[in-house]
């Protein structure tokens, strides 16, 4: 416990450290980082410690998500232009879908078993929230930062409507992933058992490729029109996709998910052929069919 308590101590201080800095990137972003803290440990203090219970906990990131969206919107007082608009309503589409895929998840398990250990100590607990305040202002640097500024002498380019086109392929990647998956849990006949069909034949993690991609592509729009407008604070938007994918690539995400996985089925070969011949991220050719040759190889 004594252990858990320093990781505790250690992920708060890192998480308000990570906040600083961000808020460090441009006036106007320390506001929208202390709401997302602020928003985080009321959810934490009222329900979160109380009850020992991670079931807001999705839902509240999401919740803080449109709160920084909107706030960014409201306090700066200009007229839109079409790219900060669809920033803003691409993030809002996009929290509004995730955290209502998530908040079923959890209701539907009952618990998320990332939460078991933590919850021992209230340091530690309060941690993964101070670092989910970080996510959803790295997250929406983008969104705040191309609100932040004027660019209505920067017309809509090709490289918006590209990276456009690439954030709606990338988000309908996710979804249909996150769709694919839940459908084929819900089927009685594959309980214990795991996804290698749709795009999970392609990916073992279709859904993190799409989120990843997703904020890339919005980033790129965002710095694109800063270097246009000599304003170079905007490449800080590249953080939102590089924070995306250490914490989906190294931290939370492939690692804990494949642990998991090899602690269920590792001991199956067909498994560790899924595993073996499959893109870990990157949709690729599907794996070949798994038969008792195969096995031998």
């Amino acid at each position: 416990e004594r252990m858990l308590y320093l990781r505790g101590v250690i992920s708060n201080s890192v998480g308000l450290a990570g906040l600083i800095f961000i808020s460090l990137t441009r006036d106007g972003v320390g506001l929208h980082a202390a709401l997302a803290l602020g928003v985080q440990w009321l959810v934490f203090a009222v329900h979160g410690m109380p009850f020992r219970s991670e079931t807001f906990y999705d839902l509240s990131g999401s919740l803080t998500h449109l709160l920084v969206v909107v706030s960014v919107l409201v306090r700066e007082q200009m007229v839109r232009s079409p790219r900060q608009l669809l920033c803003a309503v691409g993030s809002i589409v996009w929290t509004t879908r995730l955290g209502t895929f998530l908040y079923a998840r959890i209701l539907r398990d009952g618990k998320d078993e990332r939460f078991d250990t933590i919850k021992k100590t209230w340091i530690s607990f309060l941690g993964a929230w101070t670092i989910q305040a970080v996510w959803v202002t790295l997250i929406q640097l983008p969104v705040i930062l191309v609100n932040l500024v004027n660019d209505s002498s920067i017309p809509t380019s090709g490289i918006d409507l590209l990276c456009l086109i690439v954030w709606i392929a990338a988000f309908l990647i996710e979804a249909v992933a996150d769709t694919q998956k839940t459908a084929f849990r819900n089927d009685p006949a594959n309980k214990s058992r795991y996804i290698t069909s749709g795009l999970w034949a392609h990916s073992r993690h279709p859904n993190y490729f799409g989120e990843i991609l997703m904020w890339l592509a919005m980033a790129t729009s965002v710095s694109a029109a800063g270097i246009q407008l000599g304003d170079y604070t905007m490449l800080f938007s590249y953080l939102s996709p590089v924070f995306t994918a250490f914490l989906l690539l190294v931290v939370s995400g492939v690692p804990m998910v494949e642990k998991a996985g090899l602690k269920k089925w590792g001991d199956e070969p067909q498994y560790r052929h899924y595993i073996e011949k499959t893109s870990m991220v990157v949709p690729w050719r599907a794996a070949p069919p798994f038969t008792a040759t195969t096995e031998m190889h």
